[in-house]
C-alpha cells in the first residue's frame, strides 16, 4: 500500500491572476490613468507589470507622464480596480474549491499579494463570504513589506507570522516574480501562468491548465518531492 504524502505545513496564496483574475481590471484602470494625463497605455504595456510590487509600477507610470506622486497613483489604480470588483468578482476557476479544501483539512493558509492592505482585504473578505469561514490566517499585502517580489521577503513573512518555515510549505503563484519569490523562499513552487505564459523549469511545479481539478493531495504529493530532492 502506498502511503499518502504529508500535507505541507502551510498554502501561500498569490491573489491577483491566481485566486481572481483581476488582471483585466488592473489593465483598464492604468489605461484610464495614463489617458487622463495625455498619454497612451496598451495591453502589453501592462503584461509587463504583472506581478510587480505597485511602487516600482508607480515610477513606471510617472515616466510615461502622470504627474502624481506614487501613493497616488497607488490609490487610484486600487479605487478603479475596486470599482470592478464591486461589480464581479473574476474567481480563477479551481481555486475557490482547493482553498476549501484546505481549509476543511485544517491546514494554515496566508494570502500574499502585492495589491495594498484594503484591495487584499476586499478580495478576503469576498472569499470569507464564498466559503462561509475564514479563507486566511495571515494576509501579507504589498504595503507591509520593504522587499516586494521578486524578493521573497512577502512569502518569508508569510510562513514567519504563520509559525512555520517556508521550506514547508507549499506557495501558489502565476507571475514571474511571483514565482521568483516564491522559489527564494524555498517553499515548494506551483506555478499556474495564466496572462503571461512561463518556461518549464525544475525550480517549480508548472500546470499550464491551472487550479481546475487539482486536489489537496496534488500539492502534498509534490511538495514531497521537492522536500526529498532538498535531502539529496
Amino acid at each position: 500500500m502506498t502511503t499518502p504524502a504529508a500535507a505541507p505545513a502551510a498554502l501561500l496564496w498569490d491573489m491577483d491572476g491566481t485566486l481572481v483574475d483581476t488582471e483585466p481590471y488592473w489593465l483598464a484602470a492604468e489605461e484610464e490613468l495614463v489617458a487622463a494625463w495625455g498619454g497612451s497605455w496598451t495591453h502589453e504595456d501592462g503584461l509587463q507589470l504583472v506581478g510587480q510590487g505597485l511602487e516600482s509600477s508607480a515610477l513606471v507610470f510617472q515616466s510615461r507622464g502622470v504627474r502624481l506622486e506614487p501613493h497616488e497613483i497607488i490609490d487610484r489604480l486600487t479605487d478603479r480596480v475596486l470599482e470592478q470588483i464591486a461589480v464581479h468578482v473574476p474567481w480563477r476557476p479551481g481555486a475557490r474549491e482547493l482553498l476549501a479544501e484546505a481549509r476543511a483539512a485544517g491546514i494554515p493558509t496566508a494570502l500574499v499579494t502585492m495589491s495594498i492592505r484594503r484591495m487584499a482585504d476586499r478580495v478576503a473578505a469576498e472569499l470569507d463570504a464564498e466559503l462561509g469561514m475564514p479563507a486566511f490566517d495571515v494576509v501579507v499585502a504589498g504595503d507591509e513589506v520593504e522587499q516586494p517580489k521578486p524578493y521573497p521577503a512577502p512569502y518569508l513573512r508569510a510562513a514567519e507570522l504563520l509559525g512555520v518555515d517556508a521550506a514547508d510549505c507549499v506557495a501558489i503563484e502565476d507571475s514571474e516574480p511571483g514565482v521568483a519569490a516564491a522559489v527564494a523562499s524555498h517553499a515548494t513552487t506551483i506555478a499556474v501562468p495564466f496572462h503571461v505564459p512561463l518556461p518549464a523549469s525544475p525550480a517549480y511545479v508548472l500546470l499550464e491548465d491551472g487550479l481546475e481539478g487539482v486536489r489537496l493531495a496534488d500539492l502534498a504529493a509534490a511538495h514531497e518531492i521537492r522536500r526529498a530532492e532538498a535531502l539529496r
